[in-house]
């Protein structure tokens, strides 16, 4: 096969809050405000511009969006629902269904409201039945025009860098901590599953859901590929960081090494896996390996990197797409859908190189029967990158900051003509 399927949803993702602007009520903000980073404010504006923006992707040939809804907009207090809200989000995804666009649906993307913040976040023991109650609303609000929903986004990185590295609010440092996240991000994915099933069991009028989760993979090489310590970190860390999440999440089991194995209310909570690939780190082993089993990450400095490096410090490696994509596949035999896959760059001949070799090598997997339902870029805009503010250019669309002025790049034009050939 030369060219990607006839059916293949081809798009761009993004998030509320890094897009909407004047998310007000959520952690982030108030993270935002209190001096960490550069305030999102207005953002893209694209909480009162989505219509236009989305005439832009469907101009570009785009067929699906994946976007987030925003939490604290919806709850602004607990168990209080803001329908003014629900209103501006059924017409978001009425718009996308218009122009024939399907919409792919994040639940939660990073912020949580501030009355759940205040409660303690993801350590809160009740944040799982808390986060399945807001999908089955979101299911009944919006389930008659969404049947693409993911979960939670990434949520190894929330576990990460929010309660191990405390570089995100609430800022943690604390690794048993840690893990208590990541367990009660895995029962809120499985609640929320099984919320979402059960409310379109009960309506008509809600799309058959097809649920999966929204996971960031990093394709790992061992530092030196003769050293068997090396290797060995390599297979583990590979182990915990990409497939201990949805191995439970199919099984029914809490399977995450370090939290007590315990079973989950359902099992088999993945109809599909949504993949975000950005990168590939190499692992070395220095210390001793029953204390560091994932070993650590090599400097990039240490190595070759042929396709270069991101503004973000991360190497572009385009095989790497391939790679997650066949392992996923070949574990799991459920259909993948690249739900992120970009680089932070000013350079837009970059980033349009990115995108051909990224979709050649998706291809190559295609062909060898992985079952890949579509291929979603990071990100139609150039947006809020979180702590790093907005220096980092991600977008397919220019955005100036001072006159909110949309510049289509020729890398997005580029895609275009490949979702209108199906040809990189």
């Amino acid at each position: 096969m030369k060219t990607f399927p006839e059916n293949f949803l081809w798009g761009a993702a993004m998030s509320a809050h890094q897009v909407e602007g004047n998310n007000s009520n959520n952690d982030w903000w108030k993270w935002e405000q209190e001096g960490n980073t550069e305030p999102s404010g207005d953002a893209c504006n694209h909480y009162n511009r989505y219509k236009e923006d989305f005439l832009l992707a469907k101009q570009l040939n785009h067929n699906a969006h994946r976007l987030s809804i925003e939490w604290s907009r919806l709850e602004k207090t607990e168990d209080s629902w803001d329908e003014k809200e629900w209103a501006h989000y059924k017409d978001v995804v009425r718009t996308l269904d218009e122009l024939g666009i399907e919409p792919v649906v994040s639940l939660n993307h990073f912020t949580i409201p501030l009355w759940l913040a205040q409660k303690g976040g993801w350590t809160n023991e009740q944040s799982p039945e808390y986060f399945a109650r807001f999908t089955e609303k979101a299911a009944i609000e919006l389930g008659d025009k969404v049947r693409y929903w993911i979960t939670i986004t990434e949520p190894n990185i929330v576990a990460m860098l929010e309660y191990l590295f405390g570089i995100w609010p609430p800022c943690i440092k604390d690794f048993n901590i840690a893990l208590i996240v990541l367990k009660n991000l895995l029962k809120g994915h499985v609640l929320a599953y099984s919320a979402v099933k059960s409310a379109a069991a009960k309506n008509p009028k809600i799309k058959k859901p097809i649920i999966g989760i929204s996971h960031a993979v990093t394709a790992f090489h061992p530092c030196s590929p003769f050293s068997l310590s090396d290797r060995f970190c390599t297979y583990y860390r590979s182990k915990f960081h990409n497939y201990a999440f949805i191995t439970s999440a199919i099984k029914g089991k809490v399977l995450i090494p370090g939290v007590q194995c315990e079973k989950l209310p359902a099992k088999n909570t993945v109809d599909f896996i949504g993949l975000n690939y950005y990168f590939r780190q190499f692992i070395q082993h220095q210390k001793p390996f029953l204390s560091h089993p994932l070993g650590e990450v090599c400097s990039l400095s240490h190595h070759h990197t042929p396709g270069g490096i991101t503004d973000m410090g991360w190497e572009i490696y385009p095989r790497g797409i391939y790679e997650v994509t066949k392992s996923f596949y070949k574990r799991y035999k459920l259909p993948i859908m690249i739900t992120e896959n970009g680089l932070a760059t000013k350079d837009d001949a970059i980033r349009k190189s990115f995108i051909k070799d990224h979709l050649e090598h998706l291809l190559r997997a295609i062909n060898e029967n992985c079952n890949v339902l579509g291929y979603l870029h990071w990100s139609l805009m150039d947006n809020f990158e979180w702590a790093e503010g907005y220096s980092k250019k991600f977008g397919l669309i220019k955005i100036d900051r001072q006159t909110q002025e949309r510049t289509i790049l020729d890398s997005a034009r580029y895609y275009a003509s490949v979702i209108a050939t199906g040809k990189p």
